[in-house]
């Protein structure tokens, strides 16, 4: 099966749900966002984007980290699909030529909220909604399914009293899912005796024993100034959403350093690197050194259906050194993708070796780090790709979509 088959079979699921709806009543529109959403996150869907075009609005489900078609409605409702999106989400419906960006509140207290960004193109507004994971997965560490010998040392991380623990990746990597897996561990570890807080944008699932609170840097409220006051809360442990700028970088790495573990998420391309942009930031190498406990860098791949078949021809190995290889074929049960689901590639790095210091102390550029790390006993990602696609687990055309077309080798 193809993928225009499998962008078809969503394309009928959707328009069955819609044969309900009369468009001639006034809440036609009201019950067709609805409906959207609603497929959308049963489909499993992270993101859902309305394209507007001269044939109408194009609406695309990225799934397991690849969009997929799912049909076009038409021209003449889109301005008022994205009013009443606009309306949800509490932004300006009679503003139209600037980015908007806002939340739809869920409909209970334990609802995930959603982010809506509006952005003004030559067709009209392209709306794109962000829906967060099903927060009934993945609750613990030990379910995420990462490998022992990352496994093991972040569990021991989350342990310690001090130091900061970092969760990087590109943006749609799990980071956040891990965040909140670890703050479960902790929870679970100290049996509720550690006084645990948080500083969210926005906030995606409420963790029972975890002091949970959201920045809004309209009134002032934002990271760097809601760190330094909840220093004076007397917490242990510190879940910061996302690092983004110098000031919050160092204010979480000055509490860190002055007795709290420190649990965040942050954008790098690898391990390495998330220590060359701190460095970047402005942070001096002897904070680094101090102040970091762990890098745990993560990727997501798409798992191989049981449908796959051998690639016996090397060149469809894409220049992996790899000495065998499945690829995607496709049927009913992963509806032409060839992909079921998806694995984690991961890095951990810990600034404990003589050599990885060095290099910090140096201000090294990202390869050199990585270098000094792999000597020191770091398995990168691109060897965690390699294992992954010699085990059958996934191909090296999703390795290569993931992680690029750099050099495997370091």
């Amino acid at each position: 099966m193809s993928t225009t088959a499998m962008n078809n079979d969503l394309s009928t699921r959707f328009q069955t749900t819609l044969l309900g709806l009369d468009p001639r009543k006034p809440d036609y529109v009201v019950q067709l966002v609805d409906r959207l959403l609603e497929q959308a996150g049963a489909a499993g869907s992270s993101d859902v984007h309305l394209q507007p075009g001269s044939e109408g609005l194009e609406v695309r489900w990225r799934i397991d980290g690849v969009l997929r078609a799912v049909t076009i409605l038409p021209a003449i409702i889109a301005p008022n699909i994205v009013a009443r999106l606009k309306v949800m989400a509490g932004l300006l419906t009679y503003r139209s030529d600037v980015p908007q960006e806002g939340r739809i509140a869920g409909a209970t207290a334990t609802s995930l909220e959603r982010r809506v960004s509006t952005f003004p193109t030559l067709h009209g507004e392209r709306v794109v909604i962000r829906l967060f994971a099903d927060t009934g997965r993945f609750q613990q560490v030990t379910e995420l399914g990462l490998p022992p010998a990352v496994d093991t040392p972040l569990r021991a991380a989350l342990q310690e009293t001090t130091g900061a623990v970092l969760i990087v990746g590109p943006a749609g990597s799990g980071k956040t899912t891990t965040l909140y897996a670890c703050l479960r561990e902790v929870m679970a570890q100290s049996r509720g005796e550690r006084s645990v807080v948080s500083l969210e944008d926005p906030i995606e699932a409420a963790l029972p024993g975890v002091a949970q609170s959201q920045v809004n840097s309209a009134t002032g409220f934002d990271l760097a100034r809601g760190l330094k006051s909840l220093m004076r809360q007397d917490p242990e442990v510190i879940a910061i959403g996302e690092v983004r700028d110098p000031e919050s970088a160092g204010t979480a790495f000055e509490a860190a350093l002055t007795g709290q573990l420190v649990i965040s998420t942050f954008h790098a391309g690898s391990a390495a690197e998330a220590i060359g942009r701190l460095l970047d930031m402005g942070l001096e190498p002897y904070v680094l050194r101090s102040g970091l406990r762990a890098v745990l860098h993560q990727r997501l791949l798409r798992r191989l259906c049981q449908c796959a078949q051998p690639l016996n021809d090397p060149a469809t190995w894409l220049g992996l050194p790899v000495k065998q290889a499945h690829g995607p074929t496709g049927c009913l049960q992963c509806l032409g993708t060839g992909y079921s689901g998806r694995m984690l590639l991961t890095e951990w790095l810990e600034p404990k070796s003589a050599g990885v210091v060095r290099v910090i102390l140096d201000r090294a550029d990202a390869h050199s780090l990585e270098l000094a790390a792999i000597e020191a006993g770091m398995i990168t990602r691109w060897s965690r790709a390699v294992q992954a696609v010699e085990a059958g687990w996934t191909s090296p055309l999703e390795v290569r979509r993931v992680l690029g077309l750099g050099n495997p080798l370091p």
